[in-house]
């Protein structure tokens, strides 16, 4: 009996650890007129915003309707160079390397870069 129990408590830990260890990052990367970038899970391009500063989003309000973020969920956990950020309205959001993500509202379609300049140069592609 604790043989059996042993075995289904090793079964249940290494799946578990599998799990974790395979989680896949929060981005993909993509190709561009400009090369590679982050893109979000449909391909759109992901983009980082100067004003952002130690992992804080400077992006609220109308920016954010305009610069959606790369939403996490609660249950969502750092891993390699991807953070978990805290936004101002008590949301969560990704960031790769410190650098909080967004996506464009004028991207229509996957590999659309028509954020990268914007507001006098402060929005780029986030590359990998």
């Amino acid at each position: 009996m604790k043989t059996s129990i042993s075995l289904a408590l090793a079964t249940a830990i290494s799946v578990a650890l599998t799990s974790v260890a395979f989680a896949a990052p929060p981005t993909k990367t993509g190709t561009t007129a400009k090369g590679s970038v982050l893109t979000d899970t449909k391909g759109m391009t992901l983009y980082t915003f100067d004003k952002d500063s130690d992992g804080k989003s400077a992006c609220n309000g109308p920016c954010a309707t305009n610069w959606p973020v790369l939403k996490a969920e609660a249950s969502d956990k750092a891993e390699g160079g991807y953070t978990v950020i805290a936004r101002d309205d008590g949301s969560k959001q990704w960031a790769y390397k410190g650098k909080p993500l967004y996506t464009f509202a004028k991207d229509q379609k996957a590999g659309d870069i028509t954020g990268d300049g914007f507001l006098n140069g402060a929005w780029h592609l986030a590359q990998p």
